[in-house]
C-alpha cells in the first residue's frame, strides 16, 4: 500500500460527511433534444441493425472486425453509459510525478466525462439528450458530441436515507504516523455529521477481511460507531477480493428497504493475496449485485494503483470509480460525486447513435472500448448497461467524416434505461442536422471545446495508429486549455492545462 494514500483517505472521510449532509442543488427544468424539441423515442427511433462495433463506414463495409456479422453496412454505435473518471485522475497524478501514464490506462471517455457540461436537465427522472458538433477543417471531418444529463441532485434532506458500507484497506503501510490515525479521526468526524436516519457499516481488509461494524443506524448509536473506528489497527497484505466479498455480505445483511444501499471501496487495488482476478471477485458477489441491487463506488488512491482491476470491478459490478490524489480531489469526489451516487436515476442505461448513410461517410467513437454493446442488444434489457445517478452527465464524442456537400440528418442518438425501482424500460432521443454543425471548433461553446481538448489530450497520451482529425500538438493544446480556463473560470479546466503542460515537458 502506497505512502500517498492516507491523506487521500483522510480527505475523503471528512468531505464525505460534509457532503452527504448538504451538497445537493435544486433541479433544472427542461428536457430538449438537440433541435429544441422534447426528447421522444417515437419521433426519432433508433433502428434495429446487425451486430456491429464502434467504427464504421456508413455506406460500405464496417472497418475490419467491426463489420456486421452478415456483412451489411454498420451505421450504428452502441455502448453502455459510463461516468467513471479514474483514468483522467490517475493520468494527472502520474504526469505531475514526471512519469508518462501507460497507454492502456488512458480511457478517453473518462477524460471527457471529468468536466462540467452545458446540457439542459430533464424535469424528472430520466435523461435529456443533446447532440451537437463542429467541423474541424480536416478533410470534411467533424467532432460530434452526444450529451446525456439526469436531473440535478436533490438537497440532502430530500435524498433517500443512505446505507453505506465502507470497505477500507488497512494494510501495513497505513500504520505509519499521520495515516490510519488521522483517517480514524476523520471517520469520527464523518460519523458526527451524517443524518440520523443514515446507516453505516465498516469493513476492513488486509490479509483477511473483517466486519468491524455491522450496518448501524446512526441516531443514538454514534458512540458505537466511534468505538469501532477507534479500534482500527493496521496489519499486513492486501486481500482485496476478501474485502469486497465481506463488504457486500455486510451490505446485504444490513439491507434497508427504501434506502440507497451502496458499498464504498477505498483502495489502491494492488491485490496480492486471495482472489486477484476481477471476474472471480465479481462472481462471488453476483447475488448481492443482481438480486439486492447493491452497487459499488470505488475510490482509487496511491501513486501505484491497480487501475485495470478497479476499472473492471466498477464497469462489470454495476458501479463507478474515481481516483483521488490529494485533498482537493477528495473534496470534489465526496462533495459532488458521492452524493450523486447515493441515489440512482437509471439502471442498465445504454446509448445507440444512428448515423445517416446519406450524409455520413464514416465515423469513430472516441473511447468506450470496454463499454461496447452489440447493436442487437440495445433493447435487450438482460444485457448489462451502466448505472447513473442524479446530477450526472455522460458525454460521448465521435469523429465523423461528412460526405462533401451533404445536407440533412446526420445522427440520431437514443438512450434507453430501466427505472431503478420498477425496472420499467424508457427511451428518449435527440438528433443533429448537418446545418447545425459549427463551421469551426472555435465557434463552438466553451464546454464543447473543453470536451474536444480533453479528447485530444487523451489521444496524445494513447498515441493511437489513427489520431483524431486536425489534432493539435501539445503546445497548442495547452494554450487552448489555458484560454478556456480563463473563459470558464473553472479550476478543473486550469488543472487540465497544467496536466497538458506536464505532458509537454516530458516530450510526449
Amino acid at each position: 500500500m502506497n505512502n500517498h494514500r492516507a491523506p487521500a483517505l483522510l480527505a475523503f472521510t471528512a468531505a464525505a460527511a460534509l457532503l452527504l449532509t448538504g451538497c445537493g442543488a435544486s433541479g433544472d427544468s427542461g428536457s430538449k433534444a438537440a433541435d429544441g424539441t422534447a426528447g421522444n423515442s417515437e419521433a426519432f427511433p433508433a433502428p434495429s441493425a446487425p451486430r456491429g462495433g464502434e467504427q464504421g463506414d456508413a455506406k460500405g463495409d464496417a472497418k475490419g472486425d467491426e463489420q456486421g456479422d452478415d456483412g451489411r453496412s454498420d451505421r450504428l454505435s452502441t455502448f453502455a453509459l459510463d461516468v467513471d473518471t479514474a483514468s483522467y485522475g490517475y493520468a494527472r497524478r502520474t504526469l505531475a510525478e514526471g512519469r508518462r501514464p501507460a497507454p492502456a490506462t488512458v480511457r478517453p471517455e473518462e477524460f471527457v466525462n471529468s468536466f462540467r457540461q452545458d446540457y439542459e436537465r430533464p424535469d424528472g427522472n430520466g435523461f435529456s439528450v443533446t447532440v451537437d458538433g463542429a467541423r474541424t477543417g480536416d478533410d470534411d471531418w467533424s467532432l460530434v458530441r452526444v450529451g446525456l444529463a439526469t436531473r440535478t441532485a436533490a438537497q440532502a434532506g430530500e435524498r433517500p436515507p443512505a446505507a453505506l458500507t465502507f470497505v477500507i484497506d488497512v494494510s501495513g503501510s497505513m500504520g505509519e504516523p499521520g495515516r490510519l490515525d488521522l483517517a480514524k479521526s476523520s471517520l469520527g468526524t464523518m460519523t458526527d455529521r451524517l443524518r440520523d436516519d443514515d446507516s453505516v457499516a465498516l469493513v476492513t481488509f488486509s490479509g483477511e477481511a473483517e466486519t468491524v461494524l455491522p450496518m448501524t443506524r446512526l441516531g443514538e448509536h454514534r458512540g458505537r460507531v466511534h468505538d469501532a473506528i477507534d479500534g482500527l489497527e493496521p496489519t499486513d497484505s492486501t486481500n482485496l477480493g476478501a474485502g469486497v466479498e465481506t463488504g457486500y455480505a455486510t451490505a446485504v445483511e444490513g439491507l434497508r428497504k427504501g434506502a440507497t444501499n451502496r458499498v464504498v471501496l477505498i483502495s489502491d487495488a494492488l491485490a496480492n493475496t486471495g482472489d486477484t482476478d476481477a471476474d472471480a471477485i465479481l462472481e462471488r458477489i453476483d447475488t448481492a449485485r443482481r438480486e439486492h441491487g447493491v452497487t459499488l463506488f470505488g475510490v482509487g488512491v496511491g501513486s501505484d494503483y491497480g487501475d485495470a482491476l478497479m476499472e473492471r470491478l466498477a464497469d462489470k459490478g454495476d458501479g463507478h470509480t474515481v481516483y483521488v490524489s490529494d485533498e482537493t480531489d477528495a473534496r470534489k469526489v465526496f462533495c459532488e460525486d458521492l452524493p450523486r451516487n447515493v441515489d440512482l436515476t437509471a439502471r442498465d442505461a445504454k446509448a445507440q447513435v444512428a448515423f445517416d448513410p446519406d450524409t455520413v461517410a464514416e465515423f469513430r467513437l472516441i473511447g468506450y472500448d470496454d463499454r461496447r454493446v452489440a447493436d442487437d442488444d440495445f433493447r435487450d434489457d438482460r444485457v448489462d448497461g451502466g448505472e447513473v445517478g442524479p446530477g450526472h452527465t455522460v458525454t460521448a464524442l465521435y469523429a465523423v467524416r461528412v460526405k462533401h456537400g451533404a445536407d440533412g440528418r446526420l445522427a440520431t442518438a437514443t438512450v434507453r434505461w430501466l427505472d431503478p425501482k420498477t425496472r420499467t424500460p424508457h427511451e428518449t432521443s435527440g438528433r443533429l442536422e448537418t446545418g447545425a454543425l459549427h463551421d469551426d471548433l472555435a465557434d463552438a461553446s466553451a464546454r464543447f471545446r473543453v470536451t474536444a481538448t480533453a479528447a485530444y489530450f487523451a489521444d496524445a497520451l494513447r498515441r493511437p495508429k489513427t489520431p483524431l482529425p486536425d489534432a493539435p500538438d501539445l503546445t497548442e493544446l495547452e494554450e487552448t486549455a489555458r484560454t478556456l480556463a480563463k473563459k470558464t473560470e473553472d479550476a478543473d479546466v486550469t488543472a487540465l492545462a497544467e496536466a497538458i503542460a506536464d505532458a509537454n515537458h516530458l516530450d510526449l
